[in-house]
Order: C-alpha cells, then structure tokens, then sequence
C-alpha cells in the first residue's frame, strides 16, 4: 500500500493546436507556472508534471493522460490538479466517467482551479 506521504500529486497540462491559437493564457509553460503555484500555496507535495502538448481534448490516448491514469491504477497518483477542467479533456461523457466512477473507485481527488472545482469539496 502507498503512504499519503509517497503519493503523486499529478499537475496535468494539455494544449491542443486550436488551443495554441488563443495565446500565451493556454499555453503549456503558463499552466505549468498556474499549477506549481496552487500546490505549493496549498501544501500539496511530491508534484509530477504530466504534459500533453499539441493534443486535442476529444480524444484520451495521449501520452501523458495515459501515464497520469497509470498512477491513478496503480495508487501512486492520489491527486490531480487542472488549471480548468477543459484541459482534462472535452468529450462530457468520457470526463463525466471519469470523474463519478473511475476517480471515487481508485480515491482520487480532482481540483480544476479556475472552475472551482474540487470533488473533496463536493
């Protein structure tokens, strides 16, 4: 069993082309920089950056996506932290599953923070 102490606490970034378009506020380094920030300012360790560039969120095969959910499957990852949910990903059925069976079922807590989103909140 993995302690809450050796716990990943996932900082997930994805930019899709169309997304690139729309400036500097979506690209990956100012996710980063957003992400960073809102887990120190909240006591969050053991931080990984996991980083889909150039990826659309319709589709989940992406690379960082599928290592993040690897940890969620395997217990290290215990937490992860969006700038907005839209970049977890933009098909509503896949990000509904996701965040009502497969993080309840593996304990994780999602926070998107410009949506307000926390599920240990509700």
């Amino acid at each position: 069993m993995i302690k809450q102490s050796e716990s990943i606490t996932a900082l997930y970034c994805r930019l899709s082309q169309e997304d690139a378009r729309e400036g500097e506020s979506n690209s990956i380094a100012n996710q980063k920089a957003i992400l960073a920030k809102y887990a120190k300012e909240n006591g969050f360790g053991n931080t990984q950056f996991f980083v889909d560039d150039g990826f659309s969120g319709v589709v989940f095969d992406r690379p960082g996506f599928l290592s993040m959910m690897d940890g969620v499957k395997n217990g290290t990852v215990k937490t992860i932290i969006v700038k907005d949910h839209s970049r977890l990903g933009r098909n509503r059925l896949v990000i509904g599953t996701l965040l009502e069976e497969d993080f309840e079922r593996y304990g994780v807590r999602y926070i998107a923070i410009m949506d307000n989103i926390d599920s240990d909140k509700g």
